[in-house]
C-alpha cells in the first residue's frame, strides 16, 4: 500500500486577498496588501473588529479581532474595507474547482482552506514538491492571491506544515520530519491548542510539542479529559482522519466554517448560520435531495464540540423552512460560550418529500409548495449563474433582516 500523501493548501490572509484582488480587478489604483489597511465593519462603529490586516498594518502591531478604534488608534490613516462574503464564496469555489483538477479526493476545510489526497498518485506526479510549488504559483498567475502548500503523511502534519512560515510557501511535515520539525515548536502552536489549552499545559512544565509529546497520559488524562487522547496524538503527529467532501447523499450533508476569531455575538453568529443555510440548501436542491432533520454543530475556544439537532414535521429542501428550524435550534442549544466553528448538518434525506397529505389539504395549498418549490430552482439557476446568493426570496430576506441583521443579501 502506498504511503499517505495529504495536501494542504491554504490562502494567505484570505479576506484582505481576496478584496485586494476584486478591488483591482475594478479598477482600484492601489493594492491594499501593500498599505495599511484592514478588512472590518462599518468604519463609524467603535465596536466594529479587524477580521483581517494587511502586512503592512501587521507591522504597525494591528491584530485580527481587536476592536476598528484601537487599530485606527495605533494608525489614524488606516484604511477600512467592508467584508464581501459573496465575492469571497465565489473565490473559494474556484479555487476547490481548480484543486480538484489534481485529485477527486478533497475535502474543503474552511473558506480559505482546502485538503488533497494525493496517495497513489506518485505514477502522475513523480515529484510531490515540485507538484505543490506548480499549484502554489499557477494559484498566484491566474487568481492573483498567494497560497501556502502543506505536505505531510497525514491531515495535522499537512496543516501543520502549511502554517510553518508565511506567505506563498510550500512545506513538508513527514512523519520522519516530527522530531526535527514539530517537536521545537511551542506547545501553543500545535493545532487545536488554543490560549486557555496552552495556560494549563504551561503550569504542568509543558512548553514545547516535544514536552507535550512525552508528558505522562495520566497527567493530561486528569487535566483534559477527553481531549488529552487528541493532544498526546498531535503531538506525535498522528492522526488517521480520511480526506473526503462533508457531504454524503446517503446519509447526511454538512457545511461548516471555523470563524476569523472567536465569536460570542449572537447576532454575527447568526449571520454565519444565515450564509450556510443558503450555501447548503442550495446543494440540497442540486443534488434534489429534501432532508428531514437539521442539526447545529458547534466547537468552542476550549476545542468541546457539542450539538442539537430537530426534525421537520415534512422532508423539505426549501431555504426559508430550513433557516427558520435553524435559529430554533440555535435559541434552544448556543451555550453562550466563545466559538472557533460552527456548522449545519441536513440529515435523514429523502430522495422526495413523502409529505402526509391531509384530507382537508386543498388543491391550491399544494400548487402553492410546487410554485415555491420551481421559483426556489429559478433563484437557485440565477445565483449560480450570476454569483452565490445575489437573489433571495423576500420572506428568507425579511428573516435575515430581523432575526440577524443580515448584511449579505
Amino acid at each position: 500500500m502506498s504511503e499517505r500523501i495529504i495536501f494542504h493548501v491554504d490562502v494567505n490572509n484570505a479576506f484582505l486577498s481576496w478584496t485586494a484582488v476584486y478591488l483591482l480587478k475594478k479598477g482600484y489604483q492601489i493594492d491594499i496588501r501593500t498599505i495599511p489597511s484592514i478588512i472590518g465593519g462599518d468604519e463609524s462603529l467603535r465596536h466594529g473588529i479587524v477580521l483581517a490586516k494587511s502586512p503592512v498594518a501587521k507591522k504597525l502591531g494591528i491584530k485580527t479581532a481587536e476592536t476598528i478604534y484601537q487599530a485606527k488608534k495605533k494608525c489614524p490613516t488606516l484604511k477600512i474595507y467592508p467584508a464581501n462574503y459573496e465575492w469571497y464564496y465565489q473565490k473559494s469555489n474556484e479555487l476547490y474547482e481548480y484543486l480538484k483538477t489534481y485529485t477527486p479526493v478533497i475535502e474543503r476545510f474552511s473558506i480559505d482552506e482546502c485538503f488533497l489526497d494525493m496517495t497513489g498518485t506518485n505514477y502522475l506526479y513523480h515529484d510531490y514538491l515540485e507538484l505543490a510549488s506548480k499549484i502554489k504559483d499557477d494559484i498566484k498567475t491566474n487568481f492573483g492571491y498567494t497560497v501556502n502548500v502543506g505536505i505531510g503523511n497525514n491531515k495535522l502534519c499537512a496543516k501543520m506544515a502549511s502554517d510553518f512560515e508565511k506567505p506563498d510557501k510550500v512545506h513538508t511535515l513527514f512523519k520522519d520530519e516530527i522530531a526535527s520539525k514539530l517537536w521545537p515548536l511551542d506547545v501553543g502552536d500545535l493545532f487545536m491548542c488554543g490560549k486557555k489549552t496552552k495556560e494549563v499545559l504551561n503550569k504542568l512544565n509543558i512548553f514545547t510539542i516535544k514536552d507535550l509529546a512525552h508528558a505522562n497520559d495520566k497527567v493530561l488524562e486528569k487535566n483534559f479529559k477527553n481531549q488529552a487522547i487528541y493532544l498526546k496524538n498531535a503531538a506525535l503527529g498522528l492522526d488517521d482522519s480520511k480526506v473526503g467532501p462533508k457531504t454524503s447523499k446517503n446519509s447526511s450533508i454538512s457545511i461548516s466554517e471555523t470563524l476569523s476569531y472567536d465569536y460570542t455575538d449572537e447576532e454575527k453568529i447568526k449571520e454565519v448560520l444565515f450564509r450556510q443555510t443558503q450555501e447548503i440548501t442550495r446543494q440540497l436542491r442540486k443534488q434534489k435531495l429534501y432532508t428531514k432533520t437539521i442539526a447545529i454543530t458547534y466547537k468552542n475556544n476550549q476545542f468541546i464540540s457539542y450539538s442539537a439537532q430537530m426534525p421537520l414535521p415534512n422532508p423539505t429542501n426549501n431555504t426559508k423552512e430550513i433557516y427558520e428550524l435553524v435559529l430554533a435550534i440555535f435559541a434552544k442549544s448556543y451555550k453562550k460560550d466563545p466559538l472557533r466553528l460552527i456548522g449545519i448538518r441536513l440529515a435523514d434525506l429523502k430522495a422526495s418529500k413523502e409529505t402526509q397529505i391531509s384530507l382537508f389539504d386543498e388543491d391550491s395549498s399544494l400548487q402553492k409548495e410546487n410554485n415555491t418549490e420551481e421559483f426556489q430552482k429559478t433563484i437557485d439557476t440565477i445565483n449560480e449563474k450570476f454569483g452565490k446568493s445575489l437573489i433571495a426570496p423576500a420572506s428568507l430576506k425579511i428573516i435575515g433582516e430581523s432575526k440577524t441583521k443580515n448584511k449579505y443579501k
